[in-house]
């Protein structure tokens, strides 16, 4: 069966246009807010819009879930994701490499920094449990790895990755209000040029649930990595970019 090119929204029929959103308005639960709730969601082309449901927060908020038809369509041929560029390696191919490459063990230093304290996903790659059932960078024999945690300073990130003499910094960013992820990586960028000579910094890789991959060159980091990332994935990157450097060198 060959693949459509074209697709819409699946609700309840086949190309029936459907489609779920919710969001929250600043106003008591009332026959008022739902009429808000559905001018919003018609502003969204969402044509007509129901609201199924509805939850007050607290005196002066409304938490909506609203349904209905869009007549937007999906051209697959104009949708453009970003492939590896790189060969997913098991534990021990990228122990082997890293010993080939370097001759010793690779150094890599991860943290959350800015006031981010969610470090589920900073541990899920670094620590020795890792995630799914995939063992993290911990567990892999010829990775050193040193993970500061949460609410790091980028200062005191710079200070750690030249202590620890890291071939990499991994940093995630959960936290998002005012892209707040977006302006630390940034800084991150920004003190690690201006703290070691180009060809000796550290790859500087960015990781977490609303970042763009294709941002890391606006960022200046190395590599992004977004939802569902996973440690062999890192691991695998980590390999490819040193032997890219070292065949620039």
């Amino acid at each position: 069966m060959t693949e459509p090119t074209i697709i819409r929204p699946y609700g309840d029929t086949t190309g029936d246009g459907m489609v779920q959103v919710s969001f929250t308005l600043p106003l008591p639960a009332d026959a008022r807010a739902e009429a808000a709730a559905r001018q919003l969601a018609g502003k969204m082309g969402i044509d007509p819009a129901m609201v199924v449901h509805t939850r007050q927060l607290g005196e002066s908020h409304t938490f909506f879930v609203v349904y209905g038809r869009v007549n937007h369509l999906v051209d697959l041929a104009q949708v453009q994701v970003r492939e590896r560029e790189y060969p997913l390696l098991n534990p021990k191919e990228i122990n082997t490499e890293v010993k080939r490459l370097l001759r010793r063990r690779l150094s890599v230093v991860g943290a959350c920094i800015g006031t981010d304290a969610h470090t589920v996903g900073i541990d899920a790659i670094l620590n020795l449990k890792g995630v799914a059932g995939e063992k993290g960078l911990e567990y892999y024999r010829e990775l050193k790895v040193s993970n500061l945690g949460a609410q790091v300073t980028v200062d005191e990130l710079v200070s750690s990755a030249r202590a620890e003499a890291a071939d990499a910094v991994l940093v995630s960013q959960v936290v998002t209000q005012r892209d707040a992820h977006l302006r630390n990586v940034r800084e991150l960028a920004a003190a690690f040029r201006d703290s070691f000579p180009e060809r000796s910094r550290p790859l500087l890789v960015a990781g977490g649930p609303r970042f763009d991959e294709e941002m890391a060159g606006e960022l200046g980091v190395d590599r992004i990595f977004g939802r569902g990332t996973t440690p062999a994935e890192v691991a695998s990157y980590l390999v490819f970019a040193v032997a890219q450097r070292k065949a620039a060198a």
